[in-house]
């Protein structure tokens, strides 16, 4: 798993590079000289250190929340899967062992069906027995829900973090270029436009880069949380259909 994950993300990180470099080719071309002194290009070459960290950091930010979003999608997109295979197979089979050996190994619902068969196993013992049965059940169910929703939600705290904060950096980014732009006029003692030109870029291309970053993390922070409501919202419907098998003998319809 950690070996895919670095793979994915070493993907990740050279598309990014590439994307970034194809839009500095793209500014460099909008004009008509053959290089523009001011694009993305002479930010990497000619900036200083803090302009040049502040470009690591939203790379850092965008090729982390890119692979968060793939990530999870496939996550989530595995779980749905496991939700309609379950409501094929495990409701048509004759028995609780049978129907489980039908679920995938890894799968969120054959986790629950588990723990809530282990419980009501574990129910005898001489703490447990002090404890109504359903509601010894009731508690496995709702710890592995739990169990599961806190899984499906690990990432979502850095695609909010990095929604809420790259345009702040960008803007950080943006304050810096003007702070050179203005040393620039004070050096030179006159604000010509080729003193002023390269910082002022600068500050706009931090801007625009800072907001490029923010809006796909907040975009797809909002569509996961939709998806992962979702997908527990048929994990708890499974989760009471099952309590009403171990503990009534009562099979949904």
């Amino acid at each position: 798993m950690k070996i895919k994950y670095v793979a994915s993300l070493l993907i990740m990180a050279i598309g990014q590079a590439i994307s970034v470099n194809a839009f500095a080719q793209d500014l460099n071309n909008a004009t008509d000289s053959p290089a523009n002194p001011y694009g993305l290009m002479a930010i990497i070459d000619q900036g200083d250190w803090i302009a040049k960290g502040t470009l690591i950091i939203l790379l850092v930010m965008s090729v982390g929340s890119w692979l968060i979003l793939f990530n999870k999608y496939l996550e989530q997109s595995k779980l749905f899967s496991n939700a309609k295979k379950t409501r094929i197979e495990f409701w048509s089979a004759p028995n609780l062992e049978s129907a489980l050996q039908s679920m995938d190994e890894d799968s969120a619902f054959r986790y629950v069906a588990e723990t809530a068969i282990a419980a009501k196993n574990e129910h005898h013992g001489d703490l447990a027995a002090k404890i109504p049965l359903n509601t010894w059940v009731e508690i496995s169910f709702n710890r592995s829900i739990e169990e599961i929703q806190s899984r499906l939600s690990v990432g979502l705290a850095f695609l909010a973090t990095v929604g809420s904060t790259a345009p702040f950096i960008g803007l950080f980014g943006t304050v810096w270029g003007i702070y050179h732009a203005l040393t620039a006029i004070g050096i030179a003692g006159q604000a010509s436009i080729d003193k002023v030109a390269g910082p002022v870029g600068e500050s706009l291309i931090m801007t625009a880069l800072g907001l490029a970053v923010a809006v796909p993390a907040v975009l797809s922070y909002n569509w996961l949380v939709r998806r992962n409501k979702s997908a527990m919202a048929q994990v708890g419907s499974f989760s009471a259909d099952l309590e009403k098998v171990l503990l009534g003998g009562i099979k949904p319809q």
